[in-house]
């Protein structure tokens, strides 16, 4: 049986470095095997199908394909539809009610904890807000992640040790969760 996914990947086409061009990640993905190939944005989301293996082989598979292809490593998630899904419904801010720059999603490539991120003064950032999920950060963000002291914060080094980030906002976070879902 064929399950759809979307693969995340983390920092590439950001800032002239690590290039990708999505027609030739559509390229490598169809070479993998990948049905139904599609690429959203430029900054590294595709959906695919594929009847083997689970999240973490399929993820495993494209970055050492992106290696072997592009020359460098980028850090992939894959995620399925139910899951995609049930971000989406768990988003613990009124999503309807915001501009879509003001809410993200980070994914997590396991599961994370608050005491992960008790240390950040949460109280400090105001009216800047997250609350977590099912390997997921939600940030609301009401000048935009550009702006956002508590996004600079949350992504320092020593609170994602040991963990693949990568963030998405709110229209991407919708857009590849109807994708999945067609």
């Amino acid at each position: 049986m064929t399950t759809t996914y979307a693969a995340l990947l983390r920092g590439i086409n950001v800032g002239g470095s690590k290039k990708v061009p999505m027609a030739e990640l559509r390229t490598l993905m169809e070479g993998l095997g990948y049905g139904g190939v599609q690429t959203y944005l430029q900054s590294g989301n595709a959906v695919f199908g594929s009847d083997h293996g689970d999240e973490e082989t399929l993820a495993a598979e494209l970055a050492q394909a992106l290696d072997k292809c592009f020359g460098f490593t980028v850090g992939v998630l894959v995620r399925d539809h139910a899951y995609l899904k049930a971000v989406r419904e768990a988003c613990p801010f009124p999503a309807a009610e915001l501009e879509a720059r003001q809410l993200h999603v980070t994914y997590f490539s396991g599961p994370v904890d608050a005491e992960r991120f008790a240390s950040v003064d949460q109280v400090a950032f105001l009216p800047e807000e997250f609350r977590l999920g099912d390997r997921a950060l939600y940030l609301y963000a009401p000048d935009g992640l550009g702006r956002s002291k508590l996004a600079d914060t949350l992504s320092k080094p020593r609170l994602l040790k040991g963990i693949l980030a990568t963030t998405r906002n709110w229209n991407t976070v919708v857009k590849l969760e109807e994708l999945t879902g067609a």
